[in-house]
């Protein structure tokens, strides 16, 4: 259970295994957008959608974790409009870890592609395009991985904020340790 002073080991190692694995499937999804068509993208895409696959399950588990326990408690005194903002960012972060591999299960079977994970297809390629699917679906992913650097760079700025101007013990916290 999570408490003002020490999260729990659950909470600190979502937070961590969520992130790492949205940040290196953002870099996979950035550099997808760059490479031309090739066995070598297909490769990429296929861990890609693995990455998603796994981001999503741990972010579900992270949900519930935060269903249950709430948002951590500010260790210092924050304005209210400030506090709001938090609350919305790291809301959307949540959020944003289990649209985006949704988002890219929409844009595969939109295109009628197959939906990869560990190797398996886990949807079939239909070769079918459903158009207002693959529509909804790169327009969700596009515009979601756009917002989700916004508000990761948000995340990072507010942490840079308690670290080195508050000095309040929430870095110390998201580390796991007590405050």
């Amino acid at each position: 259970m999570d408490t003002k002073a020490k999260l729990s080991h659950t909470s600190v190692a979502l937070h961590w295994i969520v992130a790492l694995l949205m940040i290196g499937s953002m870099i996979i999804g950035l550099t997808l957008e760059e490479m031309e068509r090739s066995p070598e993208k297909f490769d990429l895409l296929k861990l890609h959608m693995t990455a998603g696959a796994v981001v999503f399950g741990f972010a579900v588990w992270r949900l519930m974790v935060r269903v249950k326990n709430g948002f951590p408690e500010s260790l210092s005194d924050v304005p209210p409009r400030q506090k709001k903002i938090s609350i919305i960012v790291m809301s959307f972060l949540i959020a944003a870890t289990l649209f985006m591999p949704i988002s890219g299960v929409l844009m595969q079977v939109g295109e009628g592609h197959a939906v990869i994970i560990f190797g398996m297809e886990v949807i079939a390629r239909s070769n079918t395009e459903i158009e207002w699917l693959e529509k909804l679906g790169h327009i969700g992913h596009g515009l979601g991985s756009k917002l989700l650097m916004l508000a990761f760079f948000l995340h990072v700025a507010a942490s840079f904020k308690h670290m080195l101007f508050a000095k309040d013990g929430t870095m110390a916290r998201i580390f796991g340790r007590r405050v």
